[in-house]
């Protein structure tokens, strides 16, 4: 998702299709708990070469990452919470069309578009960091020749 992709929002509520952002909508929550089940892994991947470490200096960039990670992990929790109640919103506006939404209701989309947008960069910098750190680890404690049978 980057803001070139940004839902194209009509002036007007009539115009809009509450239809395709409910769908929308329907595709953020696959996208987070897509992301959800990246940072298990990601935190699995981190405890489990933990143990092996020595040096003061690789625990501290080990222990900051896992530190970033649970910061997005609670960010992504939040942004689920905030689609889920946005999505039944829509619901609502698709169930009864002669109820006019909130004007604000489309820039409270844009938001919530701008707030996923966003996490998903965080997210794929930390997710490289993860590798970075963890291959930079790996080498530095020689875990391979540790973890050789």
């Amino acid at each position: 998702m980057d803001n070139n992709n940004k839902s194209k929002q009509p002036e007007k509520a009539a115009e809009v299709n509450w239809q395709e952002l409910y769908i929308l909508a329907g595709h953020w929550k696959s996208d987070l708990n897509f992301y959800k089940d990246d940072l298990k892994f990601l935190h699995h991947l981190i405890n489990k070469y933990i143990i092996w470490i020595t040096k003061d200096e690789n625990l501290n960039m080990v222990k900051e990452i896992e530190k970033n990670l649970f910061e997005l992990r609670n960010k992504s929790e939040d942004l689920m919470q905030d689609v889920i109640t946005h999505q039944g919103n829509l619901a609502l506006i698709l169930e009864n069309p002669i109820h006019s939404p909130n004007p604000q209701f489309l820039g409270d989309h844009e938001d919530l578009e701008d707030k996923i947008s966003n996490f998903v960069k965080l997210f794929r910098s930390n997710r490289k960091e993860v590798f970075k750190i963890t291959e930079y680890v790996l080498d530095s404690e020689e875990l391979p020749n540790v973890l050789r049978p």
